[in-house]
């Protein structure tokens, strides 16, 4: 197992489709840096797809909001919880995998001389604009950059 993790850039990619790939990464060993993942894409209908998003906020524990599901609005952490829900949560190779994962808005200045994979199997098929970015997503959620 190689100790350089795998750098890759999140732009043009679906969202379960690289979450997928991600997290199969993760649980093979290797750790993984995801940048610009502000311009990750979401399939589906715009409107349907931020309602959806938004339907999730409203649940909440009865007893104590702190106890509920956490929701997250930036695009890292939207990210990170989607891969996440491919783990295995409650075995410890599920918690060591998420914690060999790295995830970035935009690229860092200490990451801009690497060379970054992009998997065109995992890019958009149709035209860019039919899709919803997760940085649109966010805001719709209630992000502030």
């Amino acid at each position: 197992m190689s100790d350089e993790p795998v750098y890759i850039d999140g732009t043009n990619h679906i969202l379960g489709r690289l979450a997928s790939k991600v997290a199969k990464l993760v649980l093979s060993g290797k750790r993984v840096v995801v940048v610009n993942s502000e311009k990750i894409l979401v399939s589906g209908a715009r409107e349907s797809v931020i309602e959806e998003w938004k339907s999730r906020l409203e649940i909440s524990s009865r007893v104590n909001p702190v106890y509920g599901p956490i929701h997250y609005r930036r695009p890292d952490r939207i990210f990170k919880r989607v891969v996440k829900g491919m783990l295995p949560r409650d075995k410890p190779k599920g918690k060591l995998a998420l914690k060999r994962l790295k995830v970035y808005i935009g690229l860092p200045e200490e990451l801009s001389k690497k060379n970054f994979e992009r998997y065109p199997e995992l890019e958009a098929k149709r035209p860019v604009p039919l899709y919803t970015t997760v940085a649109e997503l966010s805001r719709n959620l209630g992000w502030r950059e």
